[in-house]
């Protein structure tokens, strides 16, 4: 766990490199992202409460397992996500099947049983979430690396939580899978117009504007090419 400002931390997780954060406000904290099933939402879960006690809400930054599977051991609270948010049950057997494939059969049957916890609250294009004292927006760009991707901006620290719309070093294949690349760059257009002193991803280590504005023009020139 990494604290980037103050309350704001940010975790890192061997499985997949994944990165989820905790912003801790005087009421209440926001845990942002949970992994991808509830064995690794619990080991989450109890490093938090080694930080704070404070009552929890999650966001999801999209609907991809890995970042939504281990909200289980968070409940009752109330979960964030775009409208558009929507499990995908065949992802669930999927992805199972292909740890059990990779030798790693303990992840497949900790998915298989991990409770899918529906969001209780959406937003179309913006919503704010005040902690006490600390005010945390979400906003949805448009359709990106998925249909329901979600920027967790914490103002006062000017730290934002992009999900997968960045990841760092660099895109894996699965990133490309079922949104649209087509409105990606623009999405990360506006993310940039937030003006970020430090960009979390959702896999790998946190990233200054200079790396989106690179990872922008990548993304442009791949989709320039393609068409």
């Amino acid at each position: 766990m990494i604290e980037v400002a103050g309350g704001v931390h940010v975790v890192r997780h061997e499985e997949l490199d994944l990165t989820t954060g905790l912003v801790v406000g005087d009421d209440a904290c926001l845990v942002i992202d949970t992994p991808g099933d509830h064995v690794q939402g619990a080991a989450l879960a109890r490093q938090i409460r080694q930080i704070t006690a404070k009552p929890w809400h999650v966001v999801y930054t999209h609907a991809h397992f890995d970042h939504c599977y281990g909200t289980g051991p968070f409940q009752p609270c109330e979960v964030w996500a775009h409208e558009n948010f929507r499990f995908d049950v065949e992802e669930k057997t999927a992805w199972a099947r292909r740890y059990r494939e990779q030798g790693k059969p303990e992840i497949g049957a900790a998915i298989e049983e991990s409770e899918l916890v529906a969001p209780t609250r959406t937003f179309a294009g913006r919503a704010e979430i005040e902690l006490g004292g600390r005010k945390v927006v979400l906003r949805h760009f448009g359709p990106a690396h998925s249909f329901c991707d979600t920027v967790i901006e914490v103002p006062d620290t000017r730290t934002v939580f992009a999900g997968d719309l960045v990841e760092h070093p660099e895109f894996i294949e699965e990133s490309f899978g079922d949104g649209d690349v087509t409105r990606w760059p623009g999405a990360l257009d506006r993310l940039l117009a937030l003006d970020p002193e430090v960009v979390v991803p959702g896999h790998g280590s946190p990233v200054d504007k200079d790396f989106v504005a690179r990872a922008r023009e990548i993304l442009s020139a791949g989709w320039t090419s393609a068409r």
